[in-house]
């Protein structure tokens, strides 16, 4: 029963954290939609500033947490911090500019929860 109990408190931890994990990206994404450069990387270290550096360094903390959580319990990583850390990075120059991508995100984020309801 001390095996179970633990594995469903580290489950609500799970979820607590993957709720606020979606909160702090939809707030970083629309700071981005509004035209803040730095969420995605697009300009390296010439488009970073200080908030975009410290909002994607607790992103990528609190993604990991969660995928060690989802480890432990035996599932898939965090599908949400993945897709985030993999639209990161210098794109080609012809790419759109982040803040039409975190406008498409946000698009995207608000079709799926309406999908859900």
């Amino acid at each position: 029963m001390a095996r179970a109990d633990r594995l469903a408190r580290i489950d609500a931890d799970r979820i607590a954290h993957e709720t606020d994990y979606r909160a702090a990206l939809i707030a970083a994404l629309e700071t981005t939609a509004k035209g803040r450069w730095g969420l995605f990387g697009h300009q390296g270290k010439k488009g970073e500033t200080s908030a975009s550096v410290a909002t994607v360094a607790a992103l990528i903390s609190l993604g990991e947490t969660i995928d060690d959580l989802r480890a432990t319990l035996g599932l898939e990583p965090f599908a949400l911090h993945a897709a985030f850390v993999a639209a990161r990075g210098p794109v080609r120059s012809d790419a759109v500019g982040e803040p039409k991508q975190a406008q498409a995100w946000l698009d995207r984020l608000n079709q799926q929860k309406t999908e859900t309801l």
